[in-house]
């Protein structure tokens, strides 16, 4: 009987376990399904968020979509015979338009025009601004979004430039190799011929700026707390405006300072308010930096959007996008107004904090520049960080560490070199992926290409928040379940050379961390007497 009783009951304690085991797992796979979902519908936030800016401005495509949406089934078969003809005939005009674009501009590069329009006789492709009324298309093609640079700045306020109408200068970027006649120059084109595919012998492209009408208007940004800094700016503004006749913007704070020490400099403007920073790009045409690399950092952060080209004179301790010495800064801006000018195109990363408790895309917040890097770090917590990336969406690997530092190449010679990153010239296009402090031996840095989206997610079994900074400045708490998106930015940084971007590259790399600097092996000692 006893037996029997305690049969029984050792039974049901089995029965017992394995219920409470299924629950469990019941329980784990709708956590995993809703935890699925809940990273299913963010994902089609996203997406649908991506879908409206990418096709923003495309009235037409919407009318036509919202007309076939409302129209009933039993119009179908009429809207399709309406429709067709309107596409194909869509179709045909923009191949003719592709067409009468390519011929034009194989015409322009292969013409020498009076006015010394185009830099060299070479079949050069010109990038930006060939003509107005394909700005959006060499947008498009070549990836140099600063087509809204070069617009004239028809609609702005008369109260903001003093009931003046002022144009903004226009100007080309073009290829230039070494040499008039040299045949180093080699377009990028894939040929697809007898079933080999080969590409054309690549050479090392530098891109020159070529000025079509004459800059008017300057913009000065300055390094603070610095006198030596605050003297220069009262010079440099003086001879601008004396011997070059131009228009001068400054930052309010250093109009201030121009009025404290004389009401000479009362012709100089500044902006109001955040309005007015946002339509600066409209009106600029030359950016001065008087600084160093915080400076041109600051500069960057300015515009949302196109950036003018940037001349950068180092003022500060460390500098490697700064070239330009102060002391012959009217030589230096000689030049620059006279042009053609090499520049460097300097890629910027576009991030968006994506919160876990966003409902719709209105609560996701404004996308944030970042020149050189955006740092994912474990703050003031004690525990390592735990954030899952991810690569076009799909997993990349599990950081377990300090943090993760996302790097544009022109900001592989900051806090990524430190941590172990490699240093890149700043025209490869690419993102650098580096770990900061990672608990493990295997876990290197990457150089991932321009075109990929990353994500860095913050589980939610993570043990403490994680935070974000863009470019060493305006953190941001990122708590489990949020997640950091970035992708590379349509609008570069133009800055000018002193030289050419390779050799103002290797010149602050050994100037700035004496890279590679040894004593020299001495040679054997030969005999006199052989």
């Amino acid at each position: 009987m006893y037996l029997i009783k305690f049969d029984a009951y050792i039974t049901l304690n089995i029965i017992l376990a394995v219920a409470k085991a299924l629950r469990r797992a019941a329980e784990g796979k709708a956590a995993a399904q809703a935890e699925a979902a809940e990273w299913k519908r963010r994902f089609e936030l996203e997406r649908a968020r991506n879908l409206r800016l990418e096709n923003k401005g495309n009235g037409i495509c919407e009318k036509l979509r919202s007309w076939w949406m409302q129209t009933s089934v039993n119009n179908g078969m009429g809207l399709i015979r309406l429709v067709l003809p309107c596409l194909l005939c869509w179709e045909i005009w923009k191949e003719q338009d592709r067409r009468l674009y390519e011929e034009q501009s194989f015409k322009e590069n292969n013409s020498v025009s009076e006015g010394g329009r185009l830099e060299n006789s070479t079949s050069q492709p010109v990038l930006l601004n060939q003509e107005r009324e394909h700005s959006n298309r060499a947008c498009l093609e070549h990836g140099i979004c600063s087509h809204e640079v070069l617009q004239d700045a028809k609609d702005v306020d008369s109260n903001m430039v003093n009931n003046k109408i002022m144009k903004k200068a226009s100007f080309k970027l073009s290829w230039r190799c070494k040499g008039e006649n040299s045949d180093q120059h080699k377009h990028d084109i894939v040929y697809f011929e007898r079933g080999n595919i080969t590409t054309a012998e690549r050479s090392s492209k530098q891109i020159s700026l070529k000025w079509e009408s004459p800059p008017q208007t300057v913009v000065i940004l300055t390094k603070p707390n610095s006198n030596s800094v605050q003297i220069l700016c009262a010079q440099m503004v003086r001879w601008l405006r004396e011997q070059k006749k131009l228009n001068i913007y400054v930052e309010p704070r250093v109009r201030a300072e121009l009025l404290t020490e004389s009401s000479y400099f009362s012709f100089v403007q500044t902006w109001k308010d955040e309005k007015e920073i946002l339509l600066l790009h409209t009106k600029v045409d030359l950016v001065v930096t008087l600084g160093g690399d915080g400076t041109v950092l600051w500069a960057a952060s300015i515009f949302k959007g196109p950036v003018p080209p940037i001349v950068p004179f180092s003022l500060g301790s460390l500098g490697f996008m700064t070239p330009f010495h102060s002391e012959h800064y009217k030589d230096y801006l000689d030049s620059v107004l006279r042009g053609p000018i090499s520049i460097t195109l300097r890629n910027r990363l576009q991030c968006h904090v994506i919160r876990d408790a966003a409902k719709n895309e209105i609560e996701i917040e404004d996308p944030i520049l970042v020149l050189n890097e955006v740092t994912i770090d474990r703050g003031i917590s004690s525990y390592l960080t735990n954030l899952e990336c991810y690569c076009d969406n799909s997993f990349v690997t599990c950081v377990q560490g300090d943090g993760l530092i996302l790097s544009t190449t022109s900001g592989s010679t900051a806090y990524s070199l430190a941590a172990g990153g490699s240093m890149v010239h700043p025209q490869v296009p690419g993102i650098l992926f580096t770990p900061i402090c990672p608990h493990s031996l295997s876990f290197r840095p990457l150089i991932l290409p321009e075109h990929v989206t990353l994500r860095v997610q913050i589980p939610f079994n993570s043990r403490s928040p994680a935070w974000a900074s863009f470019d060493g400045k305006d953190r941001k708490q990122l708590a489990p379940g949020d997640a950091l998106v970035c992708s590379m930015a349509p609008w570069p940084v133009p800055t000018a050379c002193q030289v050419d971007s390779t050799d103002d590259f290797f010149r602050s790399i050994h100037d700035g961390l004496h890279w590679n600097l040894r004593k020299t092996q001495s040679s054997f000692d030969v005999p006199l007497d052989v």
